[in-house]
């Protein structure tokens, strides 16, 4: 039987999560490790019988009870990430402390500190539509300007803009469907290559931002004007 890569992943991970099934069933508490594998693979398996995005996030959520897991291991787990096949593909699923707080965890727990940021980079909100007839997702560092052109908001308010989500993570839209979302400015030279092809160069050029406003509504982006 020829299996690939992403195929192996996925029997690791079911095999882990036996493993960890079988500990947890002997009455055992379980260390971080095992507390992800089977947190992982029950968001595998809801996106694999045809759950939702939220349904799978459901289901991780609650594949574990803080109770069954050693002192310690709630502070671990409390930002995962999981690869799920969907029923309309590949998608990423972000859960955020599946176990609970990590102020509730037990002896042996992690406690951070809350400091005050040096340094806040402003952040705007746009109003978001999905025109199109699929779901459209859009990934924590893509530049939102140039965004699937059937999104219809202020495309000018994105300039030079990301969504202010963790890395890594996506916000979807079904058809219809309306976000407002938060945008929080690229860093560092910002210098745009790739993407939909509508900068690639610096976003603070004299300029850069009305060539690309008539470059997007020639190919027919909306949210960019007459």
């Amino acid at each position: 039987m020829q299996l690939t890569p992403r195929e192996l992943d996925r029997l690791l991970l079911f095999q882990a999560a036996e493993l960890a099934r079988a500990r947890r069933d002997r009455g055992l508490l379980l260390n971080a490790p095992e507390a992800i594998a089977i947190i992982a693979d029950a968001v595998c398996e809801a996106a694999r019988d045809g759950a939702t995005h939220a349904e799978a996030v459901a289901a991780g959520m609650t594949a574990l009870a803080p109770h069954q897991v050693l002192p310690g291991t709630t502070s671990l787990v409390q930002h995962l990430e999981v690869e799920a096949l969907f029923t309309d593909g590949t998608r990423l699923v972000v859960l955020s402390a599946p176990l609970g707080d990590a102020e509730a965890d037990g002896p042996g727990s992690v406690r951070v500190r809350a400091v005050e940021p040096l340094n806040v980079p402003d952040t705007n909100a746009v109003l978001v539509v999905n025109t199109a007839a699929v779901p459209i997702a859009v990934t924590s560092h893509w530049h939102f300007f140039e965004a699937n052109r059937q999104l219809d908001f202020d495309r000018a308010a994105a300039w030079g803009r990301r969504l202010a989500i963790p890395t890594g993570s996506t916000i979807r839209w079904e058809p219809g469907e309306t976000h407002t979302v938060t945008l929080r400015p690229f860093a560092g030279r910002r210098i745009a290559y790739g993407f939909a092809g509508l900068v690639n160069g610096p976003l603070d050029a004299d300029g850069a931002l009305l060539a690309a406003l008539a470059l997007a509504r020639e190919r027919g982006y909306l949210g960019v004007g007459a």
